[in-house]
């Protein structure tokens, strides 16, 4: 009985193993030009000397509980008011994850006679709180603020009598390219609506000292921003930083929030310090941005290929096979890329996502794209 059960399993692996679609496990391999360690912060030896000294002076590696039971640590509420200040939002709450984060919000916040309209590239946790969601919700085209002005008109003139919740990127984790945060921000207020806005991958890299892409729109009353801390600052969780109003809705409505054990406490510590790092040395945005002009400049001498102008690189190849053979050939190497393949991306857009980082340097930037463009030579053969 149980073996009939599981070959169903089985059947489903073995197809995406057809589909060069089957996903793996793998350790790191060489110099890193996959992760988001952007900053160069996670191993960085000032956050690691903050981690030792919060322990030193007692501060737990877990919460023991949820925030609203005796999870909730003193360090919890110290990051969330410094990252108000430091964000310039009402109000911050602390996450486990940036998933656990954009599920939350999603699936709590619009009512059921909004109107979620979502980019059409939006992270997969975007979708799982989207999904979760009592509101109805549509998907637009990519970077394209008419077309979220149109969905939006559309669906008032079918009798919508909410409120529109529109839901973006602002560096897009895939293609590198950035939202029209401007343009987005007049549509919801002309229409009454809410910005979310998803500053993963901007956050601690891009915006005035760090601050993100969106950092002149926090603070206002239709305004949300998600900051992700296991990317650019290296540690771990989310920030949401919202009006208060709907911060203290989460906290009370939240299943995502109320029932999770709440995130370590020497966590949270590690957070603040990176968030302090990113306010005192920003020779390091300075150096990852010369790195990404670089990467950019030899790129398009060497391949022909666009600059995205962000940390994120993408490289298209399209075909699945062709992809993850071109990745296993730059591991073997010695640089860790990694091929990136439906349905993370479109059919047919499978990719290299070059992540530049300051894990690495000009020389094995230059070594890199000397080995891609061998590899792709050889490969179009």
């Amino acid at each position: 009985m149980t073996a009939a059960i599981l070959a169903g399993y089985i059947a489903t692996l073995d197809g995406l193993q057809r589909k060069t679609r089957l996903r793996r496990l793998a350790p790191q391999r060489g110099a890193d030009f996959t992760s988001n360690d952007f900053l160069a912060l996670a191993g960085a030896p000032r956050l690691k000397a903050a981690i030792a000294a919060a322990m030193e002076r007692g501060i737990p590696v877990g919460a023991g509980g949820s925030r609203l039971l005796r999870g909730n640590h003193p360090e919890h509420e110290a990051l969330e008011t410094e990252a108000a200040a430091f964000f310039g939002a009402e109000r911050v709450l602390y996450f486990g994850s940036g998933y656990a984060a954009n599920s939350a919000l999603f699936s709590t916040l619009p009512k059921r006679e909004d109107l979620i309209v979502h980019d059409a590239l939006i992270h997969a946790s975007a979708h799982e709180g989207i999904e979760a969601s009592k509101a109805a919700s549509t998907a637009v085209a990519h970077n394209d603020a008419d077309a979220f002005n149109d969905a939006i008109g559309k669906w008032r003139r079918q009798g919508g009598r909410g409120h529109p919740w529109i839901a973006v990127e602002s560096l897009y984790s895939m293609d590198g390219d950035h939202a029209p945060l401007a343009a987005l921000a007049d549509i919801a207020e002309r229409h009454d609506g809410f910005l979310v806005i998803d500053e993963a991958h901007a956050t601690g890299v891009l915006g005035p000292g760090g601050r993100g892409l969106a950092a002149g729109l926090e603070g206002r009353e239709n305004v949300l921003a998600l900051h992700t801390c296991g990317k650019a600052l290296g540690v771990s969780g989310a920030l949401l930083a919202a009006p208060r109003a709907l911060a203290d809705y989460l906290v009370n409505r939240a299943r995502a929030f109320i029932y999770s054990t709440a995130p370590s406490p020497l966590m949270a510590t590690g957070v603040r310090e990176a968030l302090r790092m990113v306010e005192d040395e920003p020779e390091r945005r300075i150096s990852l941005q010369q790195l990404v002009s670089f990467a950019g400049d030899e790129l398009k001498s060497r391949l022909g290929v666009q600059p995205s102008g962000s940390q994120i690189q993408p490289v298209i190849i399209g075909g699945n096979s062709q992809a993850v053979r071109i990745a296993d050939c730059l591991q073997d190497h010695g640089f860790d890329i990694r091929a990136i393949r439906p349905p993370t991306v479109p059919d047919g857009t499978a990719r290299l996502r070059l992540s530049i980082t300051l894990n690495t340097d000009r020389d094995q930037i230059a070594r890199m794209v000397d080995c891609l463009a061998a590899v792709m030579e050889e490969n179009n053969r």
